[in-house]
């Protein structure tokens, strides 16, 4: 697979969306300053993945070459499989969390944040028939280095 640079790739995705871009547009978007981002471009253009037109005195368009589009293509698709192995592997450390759990008798949980690994592990467990508790009182589900982790609060 061709190694491509984030820059270069959300550079390839902008012109993607809007071949009418300026390089002051792209700047902004990309929290790059406007000489990088003309460096890039023109790498882009060197490596074949973009070409321009003139479309006036101070006007360019920009447009992804087949080559820069199968590149873009590839970029996205290498990470559609690398989201899903996270999501797998999360989803799995989810279900031998819940099977634990089911297995000490525990029936409500308290679920302590709020992002997408977070989402895996309470869709989880609401597939298994655990309670999701609204405060922390028993069994408090956590996310750290490794995965998943319960904390027990006495009460």
């Amino acid at each position: 697979m061709t190694k491509i640079k984030q820059h270069e790739y959300t550079l390839l995705n902008e012109i993607a969306q809007d071949s009418m871009v300026t390089q002051s547009s792209l700047s902004d978007r990309l929290g790059i300053a406007v000489g990088s981002v003309n460096w890039y471009i023109k790498r882009l253009i060197h490596r074949g993945w973009v070409k321009v037109s003139h479309l006036d005195r101070t006007r360019l368009k920009y447009d992804l070459t087949s080559e820069g589009l199968a590149i873009f293509t590839q970029r996205a698709l290498s990470y559609a499989r690398d989201s899903l192995k996270v999501y797998g592997n999360y989803r799995e450390k989810a279900k031998l969390l819940v099977i634990d759990l089911i297995q000490k008798d525990i029936k409500n949980v308290f679920i302590d944040g709020n992002d997408e690994i977070m989402d895996i592990l309470r869709l989880t467990c609401i597939e298994a028939g655990l309670g999701i508790s609204d405060t922390p009182n028993g069994v408090v589900l956590k996310v750290d280095e490794q995965g998943y982790r319960t904390t027990s609060l006495p009460g």
